[in-house]
């Protein structure tokens, strides 16, 4: 599975940015695609993920209700819609693929088995 990430940019606070992760290579089917992120001197922090097949979703506590993951089947690409963006939400955001991730690990990076690059979010105050 190749991915590649796109959609990030630089923006004012509470402005909204969508993110897409375009997917080529074999079936999704079993897969599920979350988005990463990592800061400038901070660990990675799990954002948001979707199993493919049924659409079920995850999301890091901090984030519900601002950032909302979504797929489109027939385009293979999954989205991310961050809203109220904070300069904290500052980040290069990654999308990854995994397989045969159950619904409770899906907010485990390591479960991740295939990682597009990296799209960069600057959030100015």
């Amino acid at each position: 599975v190749q991915l590649q990430a796109s959609g990030g940019g630089l923006v004012q606070a509470g402005d909204s940015l969508r993110l897409s992760c375009v997917a080529s290579g074999r079936s999704l089917s079993g897969y599920a695609i979350g988005w990463i992120r990592q800061a400038p001197g901070k660990e990675r922090e799990f954002v948001a993920g979707i199993r493919w097949s049924g659409g079920a979703t995850t999301y890091a506590d901090s984030l519900k209700g601002r950032f909302t993951i979504s797929r489109d089947i027939t385009k293979k690409t999954v989205y991310l819609q961050m809203n109220s963006l904070k300069p904290e939400d500052t980040a290069d955001y990654y999308c990854a693929a995994g397989s045969r991730i159950i619904l409770s690990e899906l907010g485990n990076p390591s479960r991740y088995e295939h990682w597009g690059q990296g799209t960069l979010v600057t959030v100015s105050s």
